[in-house]
């Protein structure tokens, strides 16, 4: 699958999960253990937001700290929708792609990054679905994506702590639960009753 069309697909499978997200919801806990609902979801609103300057080539300096603090607002479900949608105009946008973007832990070409943004709507789109109990199924073809590069990025996110270890699956387990035991999630979680 192209790289773009499946950074598409996750926003899109994120910003549907936030949507189903109820008014009593948001302090809710998530997989990230130290993450509410509103915490995480304010999280990817914050990438969303930090994507568009990073990928039009801004620098962290450049950026500086607009985007600290609370990025929802008063109407969170709105705000992830305008977030994610800032994102894919910002990564369509001809020549994004053959940029390259500074991030915190160095330069990186804007696939390389794109990538990154790819499984982390995924993985936090499926925190958010299980957190409310709505169906935590990705779509297949963007989880593929996901799983093919962050093979080759798991010792490193391993090495930066970026990742929880230890979560095993079974080896016959889908590429889904493979890909959310990677980045260090149960697929078996639920929030305890």
């Amino acid at each position: 699958m192209e790289l773009l069309e499946a950074y598409r697909r996750s926003l899109a499978e994120f910003v549907d999960r936030v949507d189903q997200i109820e008014p009593g919801q948001w302090s809710d806990p998530t997989p990230c253990s130290d993450w509410d609902l509103r915490t995480l979801v304010n999280h990817v609103v914050t990438e969303d937001r930090w994507s568009v300057p990073l990928l039009a080539g801004r620098t962290i300096d450049e950026v500086g700290d607009r985007f600290d603090g609370d990025q929802l607002g008063d109407d969170p479900i709105a705000t992830a929708r305008e977030a994610a949608a800032q994102s894919e105009i910002a990564a369509t946008h001809p020549g994004t792609l053959d940029r390259t973007v500074h991030l915190s832990g160095g330069d990186a070409p804007a696939t390389e990054y794109l990538q990154q943004l790819l499984a982390e709507h995924l993985v936090h789109g499926w925190d958010v679905a299980v957190a409310i109990g709505v169906q935590p199924r990705l779509d297949p073809d963007a989880v593929h994506a996901a799983a093919q590069w962050f093979a080759g990025q798991i010792d490193a996110y391993r090495r930066d702590n970026l990742v929880r270890t230890g979560v095993e699956v079974p080896a016959d387990a889908d590429e889904q639960d493979h890909l959310l035991a990677a980045f260090g999630r149960d697929p078996n979680w639920a929030p305890s009753s």
